[in-house]
């Protein structure tokens, strides 16, 4: 039996790695809440390069986002990354996070989290910058979610085409959702 909260999966692993598309897929999919990465806008509003001074109010952000969300979500919430991302991006970028970001992204883990392999071409937008370097923040975010097993959080990886992609990530919160009814 589910304590009545959504279920929350992340979509999660380094830039243009297809995480937004697969969540709004997701989302539509399943008829589910599903809430974009905050750190996309906050870029583009900003207008100019992040620094580590942009870490907490994207932190802040992103938790407000997702609170919003899940007050719309009924079963399901999607959301385009989370608070770990922004502290696996504060420690590669900035070499530290503010211990209240890693509190608050243990605290607030998903039950599911969609790693996105680096397996699709790069698309240079802008605020991508590491077209370069995606093995290498896919192997950080591969550390950082496979901490959260043991505090109860899956993870499945997600490659391939998009259908492919698509396909397992929705077989991954079928099965979550079903293993979630039966307790």
């Amino acid at each position: 039996m589910s304590d009545g909260a959504p279920l929350r999966v992340v979509v999660t692993g380094s830039e243009c790695t297809g995480k937004t598309t697969l969540a709004s897929r997701l989302g539509a999919r399943f008829g589910a809440v599903w809430v974009p990465e905050f750190a996309r806008s906050y870029a583009d509003a900003k207008g100019a390069p992040l620094d580590a001074a942009d870490v907490e109010p994207i932190a802040r952000g992103q938790r407000a986002a997702e609170d919003e969300g899940e007050t719309r979500a009924a079963a399901l919430l999607v959301l385009d990354t989370d608070l770990l991302s922004t502290a696996v991006y504060a420690r590669h970028y900035y070499g530290a996070c503010p211990a209240w970001i890693e509190d608050a992204a243990r605290s607030r883990r998903a039950a599911l989290y969609l790693l996105c392999h680096p397996d699709v071409p790069w698309a240079p937008d802008g605020v991508r910058d590491r077209g370069e370097a995606r093995e290498e923040m896919h192997a950080l975010f591969r550390e950082a979610v496979a901490a959260l097993v043991p505090l109860g959080s899956r993870v499945v990886d997600v490659r391939g085409s998009r259908r492919e992609r698509e396909e397992t990530a929705a077989r991954a919160i079928r099965e979550t959702l079903a293993a979630r009814s039966t307790r």
